[in-house]
């Protein structure tokens, strides 16, 4: 496989923040992923965000799983610290992490097939125990690396590229999160850049787990008139000892729309999506009337997008455990294994 390299010279008249950084320096290497593809969208949005937050890139920690999401942490914050875990089981990895060293910022990238199927316990207990992660959800509703099956989040009769339909009730990421104790929950849409950044930048702050779900077009597998993400199927089956394949280039797909209001967003198909964006005066403090909100207006057809939940007095795993402050993989081997006298204090302690 063949790899474009970016030019490492920035031109001097480039912007720096307060840093001493550019937009250049948190970017990674070119994307490989189809033209159009929703997730491009969301790294240029996770560029800006971090840009515009000031954040040193050798302090963020990137990790995810496996499919077409897993792989875009390779095109953003190409200085930063990456992992790449086998399939579903990026939370667990992170939390190691996070316990080990609390002063990094952790950055979980997974997909709907990633996060709600093989690796929804792990999504589960992530948002439980409070891990201080932002968790970015790129939901397209298929699996694109494996060409196009039905995610767990697909909607119930929702149509796939063979003209299969769905019968199995989708699982909305959101409501789990909001049901599992996730102390800040978001989603949105990979075209509305205007409210994904500052989502973004908002969930990296917070102090706790926080998820945000984004919608984005899959324009090779589910882009059709059938798909209830409203994405076309482009290629037949095709049983050849050969296959090709061929997307010509598609324009992003973007979407300006007020608070409290709702837009249709026609995909590359000419199909719609409904959003609907929060009220100004919303108050996303309330976990049950965020479950209640979204219920409503899904009930309605209805994808509700913006912060639908924040706790402001939450709590992360470290002070849940009450561990100290210094690094854990800072420590020596003394301070971690004190003696037999302190653990016999402590076994006392538990009589």
């Amino acid at each position: 496989m063949t790899y474009i390299a970016k030019p490492k010279l920035h031109h001097p008249s480039l912007t720096k923040n307060r840093v001493g950084y550019t937009r250049r320096d948190y970017e990674g290497k070119i994307s490989t992923l189809c033209a159009g593809c929703g997730h491009d969208s969301i790294s240029a949005a996770i560029i800006q965000a971090c840009w515009e937050l000031d954040i040193e890139p050798h302090r963020v920690a990137k990790l995810s799983g496996i499919g077409c999401s897993s792989k875009t942490p390779d095109y953003f914050l190409g200085n930063s610290h990456g992992f790449n875990t086998v399939h579903g089981r990026m939370p667990s990895v992170l939390t190691g992490a996070y316990l080990a060293n609390r002063e990094l910022i952790y950055l979980g990238v997974s997909g709907d097939g990633d996060s709600a199927s093989i690796g929804l316990g792990q999504f589960a207990h992530v948002m439980r125990r409070g891990v201080n992660m932002t968790y970015l959800v790129e939901n397209n509703g298929v699996y694109g690396l494996t060409k196009g099956q039905f995610s767990a989040t697909a909607d119930k009769g929702s149509q796939s590229k063979r003209g299969q339909m769905n019968n199995d009730a989708p699982i909305d990421l959101v409501m789990l999160a909001l049901v599992m104790g996730a102390t800040f929950v978001g989603r949105s849409f990979s075209g509305d850049k205007t409210q994904l950044v500052p989502l973004i930048k908002a969930a990296l702050a917070h102090q706790g787990a926080a998820v945000v779900d984004v919608i984005s077009p899959c324009i090779a597998f589910n882009n059709h008139a059938g798909s209830t993400k409203s994405y076309d199927y482009v290629r037949e089956h095709n049983e050849a000892v050969n296959r090709l394949d061929f997307w010509p280039t598609r324009e992003e797909i973007t979407a300006d729309y007020g608070e409290g209001e709702v837009t249709d967003v026609r995909q590359h198909d000419g199909s719609l999506v409904r959003l609907r964006k929060l009220h100004a005066e919303y108050d996303p403090t309330s976990r049950i009337r965020a479950m209640s909100y979204i219920q409503e207006h899904a009930a309605r057809g209805e994808v509700v997008t913006g912060l639908l939940y924040v706790d402001p007095e939450s709590e992360d795993l470290h002070q849940q455990l009450r561990t100290v402050d210094e690094p854990l993989n800072t420590l020596s081997a003394r301070e971690l294994c004190p003696g037999r006298a302190a653990l016999e204090k402590i076994n006392a302690s538990l009589r």
